[in-house]
């Protein structure tokens, strides 16, 4: 099933698989309004780094649908209106941003076009991102599958597969091309506190495409690698500074700490649109704070005494001394160094 589909012309709507019904209901969201879109951005309806980006290139045409007359330069005012407004739905997930300055680009660019013309221009764009992005991830499965010794254990963090991107994903995606193969892996899912991304999302998609895994909690990771049960972590990230420095999912950082101590290799697999140049180091990535509820109330049953206090942090950040290796559609960068990224990416 598709996760992200555009219906219609350049007047229709965007569709979305509601991911907080999974795994035990799969429904569908027909989003006609940015608002709309907003809300599903963030009560994590859509989610995931790409399909974010993606989501809201498509989002921008939902803002110009009802707009008429010829009037360029009320378009274009309508225009940067709604990316701004998509752009603040979440804060750290850099593709957000990469997708709508590309269509930013487009439209000052085609300024010859007629606001009619420039619909449909920004619908062929925001195609054109959902079909890279599905061949991003093709080769970034290929790449990373390079990296999977044959009968290795590998843990993995939080969703990074068809969920989160337009294609197989970024993590997930190298663990089904290892799968694929027949290097006969075995997975083992974070349950990933405290939406439980892993557990709802990452281990039915597993079970899905029949890949062997095994479901643990998050404080389960130290002990399973002492065990010598894991092999390789792969996780995806939402932003990478400059230095290599990733942001991903809260809950990396540790697993980029326990693997170093263990021995194991640290990958992170995402594409180039998820670098962030103007960041010299995690440091500076900004982290979103989300509502304490989801620690305290989380699905809808209470947890934790009344008015206690929380910190509700979406992601953390891994080292670049950390990772072993990120994987991007361009190549495996190893060591991780400035240098070495910017020889890969250009």
């Amino acid at each position: 099933m598709k996760t992200i589909e555009w219906i219609g012309d350049s007047s229709g709507h965007l569709r979305l698989l509601d991911q907080t019904g999974l795994p035990l209901k799969a429904s569908f969201i027909d989003c006609k309004t940015t608002k709309e879109l907003f809300d599903a951005i963030r009560r994590l309806s859509v989610r995931g780094a790409p399909a974010i980006g993606v989501s809201a290139a498509y989002g921008v045409l939902l803002g110009l649908r009802d707009l008429s007359g010829e009037d360029r330069s009320q378009f274009d005012a309508t225009f940067f209106e709604v990316a701004d407004y998509l752009a603040e739905s979440r804060p750290t997930a850099v593709n957000l941003f990469w997708a709508l300055e590309r269509l930013k680009k487009l439209v000052r660019r085609e300024s010859g076009l007629s606001p009619a013309e420039m619909r449909d221009r920004l619908l062929e764009e925001a195609k054109a991102i959902d079909a890279e992005d599905q061949e991003m991830c093709a080769a970034m499965g290929r790449f990373g599958a390079e990296l999977i010794p044959e009968g290795a254990g590998i843990l993995t963090h939080c969703n990074t597969g068809s969920l989160a991107t337009a294609g197989d994903g970024t993590a997930l995606a190298v663990i089904f091309a290892a799968h694929d193969q027949g290097k006969n892996i075995h997975v083992y899912v974070d349950e990933t506190r405290p939406l439980l991304q892993g557990a709802r999302l990452t281990a039915w998609e597993l079970m899905q495409r029949k890949v062997p895994s095994t479901l643990i909690c998050d404080s389960m990771a130290a002990w399973v690698m002492k065990q010598g049960m894991v092999q390789a972590v792969i996780t995806g990230a939402d932003r990478i500074a400059a230095n290599g420095d990733a942001a991903n999912k809260i809950g990396t950082y540790g697993l980029s700490v326990l693997a170093q101590a263990h021995g194991i290799p640290f990958y992170v697999v995402a594409p180039s649109s998820t670098f962030d140049f103007d960041i010299t180091t995690g440091e500076e990535i900004p982290i979103e704070q989300r509502d304490g509820k989801e620690i305290t109330t989380a699905f809808g049953k209470q947890t934790a005494p009344d008015h206690v206090k929380t910190y509700n942090p979406a992601f953390d950040v891994a080292p670049a001394d950390r990772i072993t290796a990120l994987v991007t559609e361009r190549g495996v960068i190893q060591p991780v160094t400035k240098e070495n990224i910017e020889t890969v990416l250009g």
